[in-house]
């Protein structure tokens, strides 16, 4: 048995980053069909950010182990599972548990990660690539030629969903803050900035005809400005409600009235197209097609980072001991791509 100890950071009630727990314990040892990886990277994500104020609208109950996803080795196999397994470097998406050094995970959840890409790099694709990945090529089937309208371009998702759409010859317009836009012209993205430009007014100029597709993460009313943007056939994939990540209230409220509005704009007789993604989507229903589907996207995000067709864009990089640091660092608004939780 290994003389390493259990590190894990737990999320104990509706608290400030600085109140996270940090907790010993022994590594878990991998029961039928499962592996235990010891975690090399973890992430930030939003999901946590809103975890911590208790507006994720399926967080399990506090106090718990956060943490979407993580990237690591196989440390030990449990039965049934092919042994030689242990060594490989696993990237796995799970929602919660991901701020711990051991992590144990269901072996047909683990996507292998190829020779030559960083923990850390890898770490920044996992749940930002599948989600980006699905989202232009799953919801919105984006084609050549086309133009898409992504909010928040500079941000986790919204960078990588940029360079994906921009490998696959899609003309991309991204709203983000002034401070981004040199980075984002040097990727060959038009920048909006959506704290002093009339958003809707300036996307007009520039397609007059309207988007093909709109990302949105935001929710509220600016789902309901990206709506009236998109051309005839278009689709809108709103991914979140980050516009009320501080507000008191329901935390189902938003998400709701967001799914409310889509299955309207659906009645509609006008050819376009409104999604609401969320990333577990058919996982409940159908865990073999939802796991393969996983692991083919994630596999190919992976192969886009290989090719250099998307580039990781690692914030910082902490120990897991200073995740209250990371917390901040992340909900700062300050850094641009993923801020990383190392063991």
């Amino acid at each position: 048995m290994n003389a390493e100890g259990l590190v894990e950071v737990v999320l104990p009630g509706k608290v400030e980053p600085e109140e996270l727990e940090i907790r010993h314990g022994a590594v878990p040892a991998a029961g039928p069909g499962q592996v235990v990886i010891r975690m090399e990277a973890t992430g930030v994500s939003f999901a946590e950010q809103q975890m911590r104020r208790g507006r994720y609208y399926d967080q399990p109950a506090f106090p718990f182990v956060p943490g979407y996803d993580l990237v690591g080795t196989i440390l030990t196999t449990g039965e049934g599972v092919e042994p030689g397994l242990a060594g490989t470097r696993v990237a796995a998406l799970v929602k919660v548990g991901g701020w711990a050094s051991h992590v144990l995970v269901d072996a047909a959840d683990v996507v292998p990660v190829p020779d030559g890409i960083g923990a850390a790099e890898a770490e920044t694709m996992v749940v930002n690539g599948i989600t980006a990945w699905q989202m232009l090529h799953r919801k919105a089937r984006i084609r050549a030629g086309q133009t898409i309208l992504v909010h928040g371009a500079n941000g986790g998702v919204g960078s990588v969903l940029v360079q994906l759409a921009q490998a696959a010859d899609v003309k991309v317009i991204g709203t983000a803050s002034a401070r981004h836009h040199d980075g984002l012209r040097e990727r060959g993205v038009i920048p909006v900035d959506y704290r002093t430009e009339d958003v809707a007014a300036r996307v007009r100029e520039l397609a007059p005809g309207g988007v093909d597709a709109v990302f949105d993460h935001v929710g509220g009313r600016s789902a309901v400005d990206s709506w009236h943007l998109l051309a005839p056939g278009g689709t809108l994939v709103s991914y979140g409600s980050a516009s009320t990540r501080d507000d008191e209230g329901s935390k189902q409220w938003p998400v709701l009235k967001l799914l409310g509005r889509v299955w309207l704009w659906n009645t509609l007789p006008n050819r376009r197209r409104a999604y609401f993604f969320n990333v577990w989507a058919g996982r409940a229903l159908a865990k073999d097609r939802f796991r393969a589907r996983l692991r083919a996207d994630l596999t190919e995000v992976f192969e886009a980072l290989q090719r250099g067709d998307v580039t990781a864009q690692i914030a910082a990089q902490l120990p897991l001991t200073r995740v209250a640091d990371a917390l901040r660092l992340a909900e700062s608004g300050t850094v641009a791509g993923k801020v990383v939780l190392n063991p």
